[in-house]
């Protein structure tokens, strides 16, 4: 999750570096791909195969302005929208993560002591 989180900041850095913006139409929407389809100055049409950055709430038909890198136009992310998007989800998923693995942690430790245990008699 760390390692989601510090790419959402790269990209976001070479989005910022060298920002171009427009609008998009968006193709098809989900939760955590949205495809777009937009053209840049040169009239070059770009439909990212890994879709938009920060997808969330958007509908497949609706135009929305997008912030790509001049120099990699298939990098695209929704405009006004950057990697703290992504801190949420990869907070959660870290807490889910641990609060799985300590119980199960425990009762393997658990186990472990009482088949080391002495036994009485």
């Amino acid at each position: 999750m760390v390692l989601l989180v510090l790419a959402a900041w790269r990209d976001d850095y070479l989005i910022s570096s060298d920002k171009g913006t427009t609008t998009a139409e968006v193709l098809s929407a989900g939760r955590l791909r949205s495809a777009v389809s937009y053209v840049t100055p040169d009239g070059k049409n770009h439909n990212p195969k890994v879709g938009v950055l920060y997808p969330t709430n958007l509908t497949a038909g609706e135009r929305i302005k997008v912030e790509y890198s001049r120099e990699d136009p298939d990098l695209v992310r929704v405009a006004g929208r950057d990697a703290r998007v992504a801190l949420l989800p990869a907070a959660s998923v870290i807490v889910v993560a641990w609060g799985v693995a300590l119980p199960v942690v425990w009762v393997i430790r658990r186990m472990r002591r009482r088949a080391t245990a002495p036994t009485a008699g």
